[in-house]
């Protein structure tokens, strides 16, 4: 017989089936005996009401992989409104050790670090599985929007020769008895790639050897890059971040909507058109508010940053909210500035709910440019020539952004720690599992 899962269990009312998955509880009765076991769509109801079976079902330890035929019947009281009756059921793996943690409950009582040490278990919680298919719907989206704008999916090299941001933030290795490093981000190869199809966009990992230990920060993280050419200025990009998101949240309600009502998370709505203000404008905004002295700040704290969201929110009803013009000294040395403010660049960051997502923006485009950023910066071209090859023989405008995968889960679903919305973490203390 064919194998069907708990999801289609009400189709086959009536009729034989055959179930095969993890035995998620048990709970025994006087009369009868209530198997629960749980596969890749979520659980399904087995009643035992042979005294015998049920006796030598007893001794199965949660987790035991089982075979499961039987009737389909309707009842209400079950998941799904379908169980099954008169079941035959096959062990097919017991484990070793009784699992540590009790995944039937509602929510996993253990400490964080425990549930991140015993990921191989505590992955299969059904609300854990619930936060990994909503990143799994993000990235759908992603691509679906972009692939709806011309966009050109690529994959780019994460053994790299030089830093991407000209910072020492990054994971040496030896490669064949020369240093090389772990890459920050896609940035220079995706800006390459605009020279070839002009709209590009990858999802893959970046490493930041950044000693931060704080709930958001990473030392390895998914990124949803994308860099388009024959901009105007970085609003163009901006308009583009907008439909990515926008997209994101869309695949989130098409093919994670059992996922989202498991986790009760409200979907924010994206506005037409973001709030955006520029970096001056936010800081003179906070300092009214808050009385603090930023003068000489070229970034905003985290707490800056849930100012504005608040703000947002308020005053314009979003979650979403854009901060532009960040001064030329936080940003990356191709970033283009500001033609009317030089000190001030053509770049944003994206925040969502108050916290950093996107960073994005305009970058230089003309060869000389490069050289003149690199040299104001101390850095030797020569160190960048395969990438400056790309400016060499000619590029159009352009810009690009990023958006942290685990950052946008963590917000949307609401976890406090980004480590919760990543599989297997890693930051500066933990390697394994």
């Amino acid at each position: 017989m064919r194998r069907i899962l708990a999801c289609e269990l009400r189709e086959h009312a009536g009729a034989p089936v055959r179930l095969a998955g993890w035995l998620h509880r048990q709970r025994q009765l006087s009369r009868v005996t209530f198997l629960i076991v749980r596969d890749r769509s979520g659980l399904a109801q087995v009643v035992v009401g042979d005294r015998a079976q049920a006796e030598r079902l007893a001794g199965l330890a949660p987790e035991t992989v089982v075979s499961v035929t039987g009737r389909a019947v309707a009842a209400e009281q079950a998941p799904g409104g379908v169980e099954v009756h008169e079941p035959q059921i096959e062990v097919i793996g017991e484990p070793a050790d009784r699992p540590p943690l009790e995944l039937w409950r509602p929510t996993l009582a253990a400490q964080l670090s425990t549930r991140l040490d015993l990921a191989p278990l505590a992955l299969r919680h059904p609300h854990a599985q619930a936060v990994f298919r909503v990143a799994a719907a993000s990235i759908a989206g992603f691509r679906r929007a972009l692939d709806g704008l011309g966009f050109t999916e690529i994959q780019t090299p994460k053994i790299v020769a030089s830093a991407t941001e000209s910072g020492a933030n990054v994971f040496t290795i030896d490669y064949f008895g020369r240093a090389a490093y772990l890459a920050q981000s896609p940035q220079f190869y995706k800006q390459m790639m605009v020279g070839v199809f002009e709209r590009v966009y990858e999802t893959g990992p970046v490493f930041r050897a950044e000693p931060h230990d704080t709930p958001r920060h990473l030392s390895e993280y998914a990124s949803l890059d994308a860099e388009l050419g024959f901009i105007a200025d970085h609003r163009d990009v901006m308009a583009v971040a907008r439909e990515a998101v926008s997209g994101m949240l869309a695949g989130v309600e098409r093919a994670a909507r059992d996922a989202t009502a498991l986790l009760r998370v409200e979907l924010p709505r994206v506005p037409r058109q973001i709030p955006a203000v520029h970096f001056a404008e936010a800081q003179s905004m906070i300092v009214a508010a808050t009385g603090e002295d930023l003068a000489g700040e070229p970034d905003l704290a985290p707490a800056h940053e849930r100012w504005l969201g608040e703000w947002a929110r308020r005053e314009h009803d979003s979650d979403f909210v854009f901060v532009t013009g960040y001064p030329m000294a936080k940003r990356p040395f191709y970033t283009h500035p500001d033609p009317a403010r030089p000190q001030f660049s053509n770049s944003f960051d994206l925040l969502f709910r108050g916290l950093e997502l996107i960073t994005g923006g305009q970058r230089l485009h003309l060869y000389d440019d490069y050289l003149a950023a690199l040299g104001a910066r101390g850095e030797d071209p020569l160190a960048y020539e395969s990438y400056l090859q790309a400016f060499r023989y000619g590029m159009p405008p352009h810009g690009g952004f990023a958006i942290g995968l685990e950052r946008w889960v963590s917000r949307l679903v609401g976890a406090a720690n980004v480590r919760e919305t990543t599989l297997f973490p890693r930051d500066r203390n933990r390697l394994t599992p």
